[in-house]
């Protein structure tokens, strides 16, 4: 699609992305839900290794920590080797770095420790990639 009069175009534009469908940027609503299904899974599997009712409430001993332990391990871990968390997948989407190559170890960390901070992924750039992904060099684009 040619640029809109805004001359602003769509999201993704400027990265090279296509518009629509396989490689265009991950729209908020995908996004929020693949966050919330990692969310509820590091929350089940925290329960299941600590078995204690107290993970649901606010933290108060580094105990209550392991749902958000185990959420960036499942982020990161995940973005690393496969290219997408376990609820990103279930959305079809995946990170991928702007220069081709996989995302690897380093980049995946760091991508995670920034949506620990939970506001770099709020702050977007016009082409709709978060600081976490800028910081990165990576994009959440759709997998089909």
């Amino acid at each position: 699609m040619a640029e809109q009069s805004t001359g602003r175009g769509y999201a993704g534009q400027r990265l090279g992305l296509p518009e629509a469908g396989r490689g265009s940027l991950a729209g908020w609503g995908t996004r929020i839900t693949a966050l919330i299904l990692d969310w509820f899974l590091a929350n089940l599997a925290a329960f299941a290794l600590v078995r204690d009712a107290g993970i649901w409430q606010a933290p108060a001993t580094g105990r209550d920590l392991v749902p958000l332990a185990v959420f960036a391990l499942e982020v990161w871990l995940m973005t690393a080797f496969v290219g997408a968390s376990v609820g990103q997948r279930l959305r079809h989407l995946v990170v991928v770095r702007l220069d081709g190559a996989p995302v690897g170890v380093v980049r995946a960390f760091v991508r995670t420790a920034l949506i620990l901070l939970v506001l770099p992924p709020l702050i977007v750039d016009r082409d709709g990639r978060g600081l976490h992904d800028r910081l990165a060099g990576t994009a959440l684009v759709r997998a089909r």
